[in-house]
C-alpha cells in the first residue's frame, strides 16, 4: 500500500517524523505488532524513492495466506511553510527524508493557498495515484489536500482527528471540521476527541485512540535539546525566565493590543528575562511599541531542538499556539495560553495549561498566582508515552489486509 505523507507546517513535521519511523522500522522488522510476529515488509530506501513512485493497488482479496502487507509512502511537502532554512532545520533535526515531492504553494489569502495545494495534488494524483492520503493536524493542506484525496475516490486518514476548539473564527477550526466529515480514519489523541467524533455519527470501527504523534517526537528527542546563542547573550539561568510565543493575527496585528500583552508580561515576572523568538514581520511592530523593561529578549524563529531546550529550562511559557502546550504539559513547564478557547482541553484538566483570555488585564492575576507558586503541577494525558506512531502503522497494517475494496482492491 502507498501512503501519501501530507506536511505543509513546520507543526507537521513533529507530527509526521514519528510515523515515517515507525513505517521504515516494519519495514525492516525492527519492531513487533502488538500481539503478533515481527512485521517483515520490503527493504526499501524510502528517501530514495522517485517522486512518481506508483504501486500497483489492484489486490486480491484476503485468504489464509495472504501475505503479509508491505507500508511504503510518498512524502508530499505542500510548501505551505516555505521557509528553507527552518525546513531544513527541522527535517535534518527530527531526521525526517527529504520529500519526495514539493508542491511548492507558498503563500497568499487562504484561498489562494488552498487552491494552489489541490491543484498542485490533484495533478500529482492523476499522474501518480496512491492508495491512501494521511494528513494530520489542522494546517491549509491537511484540508486541501484531504478534499482532492476524496474526489479521487481515495481514502483519507487524519491524524490528531475529532479535536475541536467550537471557536469558526479560527482558520484552523474550519480545517478540522471539513477534513474530519470526508475522513474514513480517524486517528484520535484524547478521549474528548473521541467522543467529539462519537457525537457527530462516526461509527466505532473507525476511530483508533493511538495518542499524540507531538509527544513521540519530544520523548525521542528531549536528550538532543541543545542551548541556543540566546542562552548566553540574555544572561539566562534554569528556572529563572520566561519563554513566549505569540503568532495569532488577533494578538500580534493589533499594534495597541500586542503592546498591552507585552507591557502586562514585563511589569509582572518580577523582572526575569523575558525570552519572545518572533517572526520577522512582527519584529518589526515591536520596534516601534516603546516598551518599558530591558528584559524582554527577542530571538529569530528557534529550530525544534533549541526551543524546546529553553521551554524545558523556563520558570514558564506564555502563548496563543495549541502545540506548545501539548509539549510544555509533558514537560511538567506552567503554561498560560493567551486565547478564549482551546481544542487541547486536556492540557488543562490533566496538564499544565490555563485559558488567560485574550484581555491583557486577565495576565496579571495568573502571574501573580505564577510567582506564588501556587500554579497546578500537571500530569501526562494517557497514551502520550511515545508509541503512537508505532500504533499508527500497526493499524495501516490492519487495514491494509483486512478492508479492501471489493470494487477496486484499494484499502
Amino acid at each position: 500500500m502507498l501512503i501519501d505523507i501530507i506536511a505543509g507546517a513546520r507543526p507537521n513535521f513533529m507530527k509526521i517524523a514519528p510515523i515515517i519511523d515507525a513505517i521504515q522500522k516494519a519495514e525492516s522488522g525492527r519492531w513487533k505488532a502488538e500481539g503478533g510476529s515481527e512485521t517483515q515488509t520490503a527493504n526499501q530506501n524510502p528517501a530514495s524513492r522517485p517522486p512518481t513512485l506508483v504501486r500497483d493497488s489492484h489486490r486480491s482479496l484476503p485468504t489464509s495466506d495472504f501475505p503479509i502487507p508491505t507500508l511504503t509512502y510518498r512524502l508530499v511537502h505542500t510548501g505551505q511553510h516555505y521557509d528553507k532554512q527552518m525546513s531544513a532545520s527541522f527535517f535534518e533535526q527530527l531526521g525526517i527524508p527529504e520529500p519526495d515531492v514539493n508542491l511548492d504553494a507558498r503563500s497568499g489569502t487562504q484561498a489562494e493557498q488552498t487552491a494552489r495545494i489541490m491543484v498542485r495534488y490533484e495533478k500529482l494524483l492523476m499522474e501518480a495515484p496512491a492508495d491512501l492520503c494521511l494528513v494530520v493536524g489542522d494546517v491549509t493542506s491537511t484540508m486541501a489536500c484531504s478534499i482532492v484525496a476524496k474526489k479521487l475516490w481515495m481514502k483519507v486518514a487524519h491524524v490528531e482527528a475529532g479535536i475541536r476548539s467550537f471557536d469558526l473564527r479560527m482558520p484552523e477550526e474550519i480545517n478540522r471540521m471539513v477534513t474530519d466529515s470526508i475522513t474514513d480514519y480517524f486517528f484520535t489523541t484524547s478521549e474528548v476527541a473521541n467522543a467529539n467524533l462519537r457525537q457527530a455519527g462516526i461509527p466505532e470501527e473507525r476511530i483508533f485512540f493511538v495518542g499524540n504523534t507531538m509527544i513521540d517526537t519530544l520523548l525521542k528527542h528531549r536528550p538532543r535539546f541543545r542551548r541556543p546563542p540566546v542562552w548566553e547573550q540574555a544572561g539566562l539561568s534554569e528556572g529563572q525566565y520566561i519563554v513566549m510565543t505569540m503568532h495569532r493575527p488577533a494578538n500580534v496585528d493589533e499594534e495597541q493590543k500586542l503592546k498591552a500583552f507585552l507591557q502586562a508580561i514585563l511589569d509582572n515576572v518580577e523582572g526575569l528575562p523575558v525570552v519572545f523568538p518572533v517572526h520577522p514581520r512582527t519584529a518589526k511592530v515591536l520596534e516601534k511599541l516603546e516598551l518599558k523593561g530591558s528584559h524582554l529578549h527577542l530571538a529569530e524563529p528557534l529550530p525544534y531542538l533549541e526551543f524546546n531546550y529553553l521551554v524545558e529550562r523556563s520558570k514558564a511559557v506564555i502563548t496563543d499556539s495549541g502545540g506548545i502546550t501539548e509539549e510544555a504539559t509533558v514537560m511538567g513547564i506552567p503554561c498560560l495560553t493567551l486565547r478564549d478557547s482551546t481544542e487541547r482541553p486536556e492540557t488543562i484538566t490533566v496538564g499544565t495549561n490555563e485559558l488567560i483570555g485574550t484581555d491583557p488585564a486577565a495576565l496579571v492575576p495568573a502571574l501573580q498566582r505564577l510567582f506564588r507558586g501556587e500554579w497546578k503541577k500537571g500530569g501526562i494525558p494517557e497514551l502520550w508515552d511515545g508509541k503512537t506512531g508505532k500504533r499508527i502503522v500497526k493499524h495501516l497494517l490492519d487495514l491494509s489486509v483486512l478492508k479492501p475494496s471489493y470494487e477496486t482492491g484499494r484499502l
